[in-house]
């Protein structure tokens, strides 16, 4: 099981919900994104979100609201928000917030608090060697050593080292969507241009390899203006 940190920023400007979250993934963590409490309870109710950066000012449910609900939930969090009155400070630690950061915040700040928060939580901990090294990917054997998949006729088909990588990001996040951005930092170490193909290049080859019918995809699914998806059942597989 995957123990790399996963921090959920919640933020309804894109401008810095994104950035940050390319930040944290460089930084060696995981990373969703959410653009108000609705997105926000989604993700939670499909992924084991370590942390939470909440920003006070959203559409919908505000921050000090869904922050109420996160500390019920157990859920840690740290408040991101451009007020800078003690009042609200004050209200954001009693609703029980384990940090507070006004705007305009430097990343490598937040990244501290964010590592200190979660080693109070225990949740900062290094990943364990992984001890699954087969997954099952609807009617496919992911093989992460030999990397290659098989399928049913038991016939192995070797992934170029893009194909690869791609999987196995998806592979481990199943039914979490990712953007482009989220792709690319997690494959390839770097963010997108608006010219970058590459993620959708190579989610083409791998749907020519795992799909029935690449015209109406059942497995690696397009979320538009989103991402992509990887919505077929994945479970491990004995050695």
């Amino acid at each position: 099981m995957d123990k790399t940190p996963h921090i959920l920023v919640v933020d309804d400007s894109r401008d810095i919900r994104d950035p940050l979250a390319r930040y944290l993934v460089k930084m060696g963590m995981r990373a969703s994104v959410a653009a108000d409490g609705k997105a926000m309870r989604q993700i939670l109710a499909n992924a084991a979100i370590d942390l939470v950066t909440l920003d006070v000012m959203l559409p919908g449910e505000n921050g000090i609201e869904l922050g109420h609900w996160l500390r019920q939930q157990k859920i840690p969090f740290i408040m991101l928000t451009a007020m800078t009155e003690e009042a609200d400070r004050i209200l954001g630690l009693e609703l029980g917030a384990d940090d507070y950061v006004c705007k305009p915040f430097s990343p490598r700040e937040l990244l501290a608090r964010i590592r200190v928060v979660l080693r109070r939580s225990g949740s900062d901990q290094p990943a364990p060697p992984p001890a699954i090294q087969r997954l099952q990917i609807d009617k496919w054997v992911f093989d992460l050593t030999r990397r290659e998949l098989t399928g049913p006729d038991g016939v192995g088909m070797p992934l170029s080292s893009g194909e690869f990588r791609l999987l196995e990001v998806m592979a481990t996040r199943p039914g979490q969507t990712l953007s482009r951005d989220q792709l690319l930092d997690l494959t390839a170490g770097r963010g997108s241009d608006p010219f970058d193909r590459s993620i959708d290049n190579l989610i083409s080859r791998l749907r020519r390899k795992l799909e029935d019918d690449t015209k109406c995809p059942r497995l690696i699914k397009t979320v538009w203006g989103e991402g992509y998806c990887l919505s077929a059942p994945v479970s491990g597989l004995p050695e």
